[in-house]
């Protein structure tokens, strides 16, 4: 989990406090250095970078062909940079990173929020979708302009979504009791494994 005081200290002073710790929760990274790298629905496989030097390298070599995440916000690399010389190692810092990140992710939840009409709880969501893909009802949605002044609802702190969700979802870190095999009901029928099937009148 990223730290408070950092959030704090570089977030975009646009987005509340939970806004951010949600968002890098959900879309970002604890490490500084992560870069992904995705070409079409396929995931290219990079080694993990040890250094800022061997992140920005890798940036380098895969911007323009492939679709480059970097960072704590796993920020898109290349957006409003015409050229591979422009991207600076403010990527790889934390702080920088998450400065530049929630000043776009802030957009992106602008333009979906304004979208809905309404300051509502699915706006957050479809923003961290757009975020992910880079595209919103068919647009890319990190060259759209900014709507300007919008009012964006702030969605529950990543911490108690975690615990509500365990607590509703069966699914979820918090499973119930086991069935009583002895009650459970036949999900498939084996009986005829084995067996001369009857033949047909």
């Amino acid at each position: 989990m990223v730290d408070a005081a950092l959030i704090q200290q570089c977030a975009d002073p646009g987005l509340k406090p939970a806004i951010v710790e949600k968002f890098i929760a959900e879309a970002g990274s604890t490490d500084p250095l992560a870069v992904s790298v995705r070409s079409g629905t396929r995931v290219v496989l990079v080694p993990r970078p040890g250094t800022a030097e061997e992140a920005m390298a890798l940036v380098r070599q895969h911007v323009g062909k492939a679709v480059v995440r970097v960072g704590v916000t796993q920020y898109p690399a290349g957006v409003g940079v015409s050229d591979i010389s422009e991207l600076k190692p403010d990527l790889v810092d934390a702080c920088a990173n998450i400065r530049m990140g929630t000043k776009l992710f802030a957009k992106v939840y602008r333009i979906v929020t304004k979208w809905y009409g309404n300051a509502v709880d699915e706006a957050f969501d479809d923003a961290i979708d757009a975020w992910k893909t880079g595209s919103f009802e068919g647009k890319a949605i990190f060259s759209e302009p900014d709507p300007g002044e919008v009012k964006l609802a702030v969605p529950t702190p990543a911490e108690e979504d975690r615990k509500g969700t365990a607590a509703r979802d069966p699914a979820g870190p918090a499973r119930p009791e086991p069935e009583d095999p002895n009650r459970a009901g036949i999900r498939i029928d084996l009986s005829g494994i084995g067996g001369n099937r009857p033949k047909s009148q």
